[in-house]
């Protein structure tokens, strides 16, 4: 009897349509996940997660006044001959290392904001019917393995749709789409999924973070939802059409999670990558134990 084929994770969608208005002014003219986090923006971090976990397409779902994307994931000739002829030869390995030659990047335009789910359908003909993984770049995400590697390699022992999951405080639960699951392992079955119930209502505390390995059935899934609250198109509703019909597994991940879609988050995720970093450490924690000092 043969083996049953499982398929490989590809490709990966990341959606950043959207406004950015919790940083504003900020974001009135860069893209929120052009905010730098020490010195590389939120969507390279999300990018290179993906890539260090075998994924070499890159689809971004993109929206008006994102073209620096683009641009930050395309070639800069002009910058790299300047510094080749100023021989500064680690700059431009820096500058080449955004895009390795064996990544493939593709852009398409999100008309109108309508949601996380409206964004996943504006790939749909570039994902085609195969599984793919989806990250939100809000979501630095620290871990090793990569948090979507992890993912994979679950998603490699038992095939479905996976969930990254995290324990959340119940009085958070408003903020996150809430799962139940069956038993206690790490890698579970979905029983249900709640978008930001009321802590008195949600089914636990454990709330979905900004990774997803979806099947190709998430978009019929989604467009048999009704619109929600606003009109938006909700990839929670999408995925809870899902359970009952094709396997849903949520994996409580090994790794950090920084909302940087946040300023709290964001700063946390700013200060403890600079203490990672040998070259910022030390003055970065002497100036911390200044300013408390004061």
């Amino acid at each position: 009897m043969s083996k049953t084929l499982i398929p490989k994770i590809l490709k990966a969608v990341f959606p950043v349509g959207g406004m950015g208005t919790r940083f504003l002014p900020a974001t009135k003219a860069i893209p929120k996940e052009m905010l730098p986090v020490v010195d590389k923006p939120l969507i390279q971090y999300a990018v290179e997660e993906a890539y260090e976990a075998g994924i070499r397409q890159m689809i971004f779902v993109t929206g008006r006044h994102k073209r620096a994307i683009e641009d930050h994931f395309d070639a800069a000739y002009e910058l790299e001959a300047e510094l080749e002829a100023a021989n500064k030869m680690a700059l431009l390995d820096v500058v080449r290392s955004i895009k390795p030659d064996d990544m493939d990047c593709i852009f398409v335009r999100q008309p109108r904001a309508l949601g996380l789910g409206h964004a996943v359908l504006c790939a749909e003909n570039l994902v085609g019917n195969e599984p793919f993984a989806v990250l939100l770049a809000d979501d630095l995400m620290v871990g090793e393995p990569p948090v979507l590697k992890q993912m994979i390699q679950s998603f490699a022992t038992a095939p479905g749709t996976v969930l990254a999951v995290q324990d959340v405080p119940r009085e958070h639960t408003r903020r996150y789409g809430i799962v139940s699951v069956q038993g206690q392992r790490a890698y579970s079955p979905v029983d249900a999924i709640v978008e930001k119930p009321a802590p008195d209502v949600a089914p636990s505390t454990l709330g979905v973070a900004g990774r997803y390995i979806l099947s190709p059935g998430i978009f019929q899934s989604i467009r048999a939802q009704p619109r929600g609250v606003g009109g938006e198109i909700q990839l929670t509703d999408g995925i809870a059409g899902l359970i009952g019909h094709e396997p849903v597994y949520s994996l409580r991940y090994t790794g950090t999670r920084y909302d940087c879609g946040s300023k709290e988050g964001f700063l946390q995720a700013t200060i403890d990558l600079a203490l990672a970093n040998p070259e910022l450490a030390d003055s970065v924690r002497e100036h911390m134990r200044a300013a408390l000092k004061e």
